[in-house]
């Protein structure tokens, strides 16, 4: 019963340095890349949408980034969710298509980027304490209902331990990738 909790706790926190990975790919470096978009959310017609569903979003060129709106009455909306986002782009559009240039970083703008990486690395660490207390919480039930003994019980936590260490340190490691990529001038 133990080991079935620690497989669980495992996938849960993979799962969980997986979507941090994923939002440190929507902080833009000084390239172009779609995904910097991916945390952008437009209100259509009274709905939070994002923009990936609603236009799609091309890089014709390595500073630029261009957002073809599906439904031409929405480009108002995009453009107003991109300026009032945390990307740090001025969309320009020409009635059909919005372009987003992608200018040099420079090193304040650089800082503050690490700055919301760490944000997100900290929310991913939390995610991982997160399923590390609600396992530790299925351990002590477990004992409390009589099912495994204490000394089982702190084996259980221990591992559970080494596991959360673990996945923080992969966590770290991608933390770290990313703010060498934004400081890289």
């Amino acid at each position: 019963m133990i080991d079935e909790l620690l497989v669980e706790a495992g996938e849960r926190m993979d799962n969980a340095v997986q979507a941090a990975q994923n939002t440190f790919s929507s902080v833009r470096t000084g390239r172009a890349s779609p995904t910097v978009l991916d945390r952008i959310m437009v209100d259509y017609y009274g709905a939070s949408t994002p923009v990936r569903q609603l236009a799609t979003v091309n890089v014709p060129e390595a500073r630029l980034i261009t957002v073809q709106p599906y439904d031409a009455s929405s480009i108002k909306a995009i453009e107003k969710a991109i300026m009032e986002s945390d990307v740090g782009l001025t969309p320009s559009n020409d009635g059909r298509i919005i372009r987003l240039s992608i200018p040099e970083l420079n090193e304040e703008r650089r800082r503050e980027l690490v700055k919301v990486v760490r944000g997100l690395a900290e929310d991913g660490r939390i995610s991982i304490r997160n399923v590390r207390r609600d396992i530790m919480h299925d351990l002590k039930s477990l004992k409390d209902d009589g099912d495994v003994g204490a000394d089982d019980e702190r084996r259980g936590e221990q591992e559970l331990q080494k596991l959360t260490d673990a996945k923080i340190a992969v966590l770290d490691s991608l933390l770290k990738g990313k703010e060498e990529e934004i400081l890289e001038v």
